[in-house]
């Protein structure tokens, strides 16, 4: 009879191609996590992965029992889940990723309020802005802020995400306030630029409908948080989500120009993975976020929510 521990060292081992990778994740040694595979092999009379010095990668044989195996795993853990929530509520272990921006100031703020209500969830937050493939990495809810129209995930919308343009006072003084769409190409605009972005085009929803705009500027990165506080020191205009800049606005650090020419709304979004039922740790996870963005959220409002523990 093959110990499931052993097929989720193997599994984890398979997502990270590396077996010191997933020692670390799971606390094992390599040379354990090496031996423990091994002892599945030999249970299975198949090699389930072609070694070299650095990674390791599944074989023809590993790649069907991968497949296979993941599926039980996650049943058995669905069923623990589920039924330890009975009695418990909600526990185990959920992998997070958001964007560095977004993660650091509305999600991460609000992870010891979410711990308070669900003392038996283990949070792992990873914030990047890089597009990580969330099945490979074991990701379990994955924050996206996109028109999405990739549909191989659940999409649940979370929080509406309102965007202008702005500039500093100071850059206004000296400038001046653009008045249509076409003075944007007379000014500095600040720009960010990583794979995938289209940001150095800006998109402006007006009376007439939607206008393109091919905008230049003399810096660009791809940190919107860099942008921001490039924006605040007179640099030029930047494209912003009010959640990056709400507190700007209202205290006069930032102005928005053009309102009536509003930037198409990118929602914020929770994705995970198909699966016949949801964990209840995930599901409690989403619920929480809604529930601190609310249909108006509170980098609109200026409103911070009170998250009280049930």
């Amino acid at each position: 009879m093959s110990d499931v521990s052993d097929w989720a060292v193997f599994a984890r081992t398979a997502e990270l191609s590396s077996l010191s990778g997933a020692g670390r994740e799971l606390r094992l040694s390599a040379a354990v996590v090496s031996s423990r595979i091994a002892k599945l092999e030999k249970r299975l009379g198949v090699r389930l992965f072609n070694r070299t010095t650095r990674r390791v990668n599944l074989t023809e044989e590993g790649q069907i029992f991968y497949e296979h195996c993941t599926r039980i795993l996650k049943e058995i853990d669905l069923i623990e889940t589920t039924i330890g929530s009975r009695t418990e509520g909600p526990r185990g272990a959920i992998t997070v990723t958001a964007p560095t921006g977004f993660g650091r100031l509305h999600v991460a703020p609000f992870m010891p309020a979410f711990a308070a209500r669900y003392p038996q969830v283990q949070v792992r937050l990873h914030l990047t802005d890089r597009i990580t493939d969330v099945i490979r990495d074991g990701t379990e809810i994955a924050i996206r802020i996109a028109d999405l129209t990739n549909f191989s995930f659940i999409v649940r919308k979370v929080a509406p995400n309102k965007r202008v343009i702005v500039g500093s006072p100071d850059y206004l003084e000296k400038n001046g306030e653009p008045k249509t769409p076409e003075d944007l190409l007379q000014h500095n605009c600040l720009l960010l630029r990583f794979p995938g972005s289209q940001q150095f085009q800006w998109i402006l929803n007006g009376p007439k409908g939607p206008e393109t705009l091919s905008v230049r500027g003399n810096l660009d990165s791809d940190n919107g948080e860099v942008l921001t506080q490039w924006c605040r020191q007179g640099a030029g205009l930047a494209l912003k989500s009010i959640w990056e800049v709400g507190d700007d606005i209202r205290e006069g650090r930032l102005k928005v120009v053009l309102p009536e020419w509003s930037p198409p709304p990118h929602a914020i979004y929770a994705l995970y993975p198909h699966s016949r039922l949801l964990p209840p740790r995930v599901r409690a996870f989403i619920d929480f976020l809604a529930e601190v963005y609310g249909p108006k959220p509170y980098w609109e409002t200026g409103e911070v929510p009170d998250i009280s523990v049930p």
